[in-house]
């Protein structure tokens, strides 16, 4: 027997069987890369709506020495206020009175005890209507109640005196125009596979984005609230995957 011969033979089968091994392990590898390949795109859409709900808060104030002076100002500045609304188509008993403020000059101690009135009184009514054009159309004709005597301030609480439009009805857009975006999503994931010479697989996962609510106008300084036509937009993202 020859010991030598002996000992490659063990040695020879040890090397064809790390050899195999490597060939499996690189085979392995390759198919994970195949399985691996995604493609992820995203798709838009978009809906035109408009606002169901106008808020439009006007803010009036009232200055005097005397309190009662200041108050009965108040008053009377309701009462044309009501007269307004009416006058233009919207119910009087939408506007709801908030923010009532009384500020007394004398009691601030670091102000000008000549600085006008001692008195100043501020009162915010509120309207809410389910008419944002009845709204809209009044606001522009504001002028009519400076005219009559009602003085109106802006910034506060409610920030400017103008409405604010509301668009409630995500809810009813939000299925279609999420089968729109997926749609929309694998129209360009179907290119891209006949782009790359492959064939277009299953979803792998998909992701919803935020739905956003933003100005039909889109232009500097311009937002939803102020505009009664607005744009519905969703991007939904969707991982697919790549076959040979």
């Amino acid at each position: 027997m020859n010991p030598r011969r002996d000992s490659v033979i063990p040695a020879v089968i040890l090397a064809l069987g790390v050899a195999a091994a490597g060939g499996m392990i690189g085979q392995g590898l390759i198919s994970a890369r195949t399985a691996d390949r995604v493609v992820t795109v995203k798709g838009i859409a978009e809906r035109e709506a408009s606002a169901d709900v106008a808020i439009w808060p006007l803010r009036l104030t009232a200055a005097s020495d005397h309190l009662g002076e200041a108050q009965a100002q108040v008053e009377r500045s309701i009462r044309e206020i009501r007269a307004f609304l009416e006058r233009h188509g919207l119910d009087p008993a939408s506007a709801r009175l908030q923010a009532f403020a009384v500020t007394d000059a004398q009691a601030n101690q670091y102000g000008n005890a000549n600085a006008g009135s001692r008195f100043v009184i501020t009162q915010t009514l509120v309207v809410r209507s389910a008419e944002p054009e009845k709204v809209r159309a009044a606001s522009e004709r504001v002028g009519e109640l400076v005219s009559a005597g009602v003085v109106l301030a802006s910034g506060g609480e409610y920030g400017s005196s103008g409405p604010t439009y509301v668009f409630t009805g995500l809810n009813a857009l939000k299925p279609a125009m999420i089968a729109d975006a997926t749609a929309r999503a694998r129209e360009a994931a179907e290119q891209f596979a006949r782009d790359s010479d492959s064939r277009l697989g299953g979803i792998r996962r998909a992701s919803q984005g935020v739905f956003e609510i933003l100005p039909r106008d889109q232009a500097p300084g311009m937002n939803a609230e102020s505009q009664i036509q607005k744009t519905v937009r969703v991007v939904s993202t969707v991982e697919y995957s790549l076959q040979d």
